[in-house]
């Protein structure tokens, strides 16, 4: 399957958990070294951070490598335009 010319991989089921796995550390990470530098993240940021977090990881393992050029660039950063958008929209019915 193809994705604006990106030829895309099905990653197993271990592959998606791990993935995964890997996002929620960095997201910990990112919130732990933002509220040891004080500047501590709201929640609706953290979950911001938690979304482009999660598609950056399963991305890449789906084939789209931010160093691999333009289109694979463009792909992750519309992706995440799209998913940030649906967050957005979610906050927005929730409240």
């Amino acid at each position: 399957m193809t994705f604006l010319g990106i030829e895309l991989r099905r990653p197993s089921f271990n592959e998606i958990t791990a993935a995964t796995v890997m996002a929620v550390g960095l997201w910990v990470a990112v919130i732990g070294l933002a509220q040891a530098s004080g500047h501590a993240l709201q929640a609706r940021d953290a979950g911001a951070v938690l979304v482009v977090a999660v598609w950056g990881c399963i991305g890449a393992r789906l084939g789209f490598g931010v160093g691999k050029g333009g289109r694979h660039l463009a792909a992750h950063v519309g992706v995440s335009a799209v998913l940030l958008g649906l967050y957005q929209g979610a906050l927005l019915l929730a409240s």
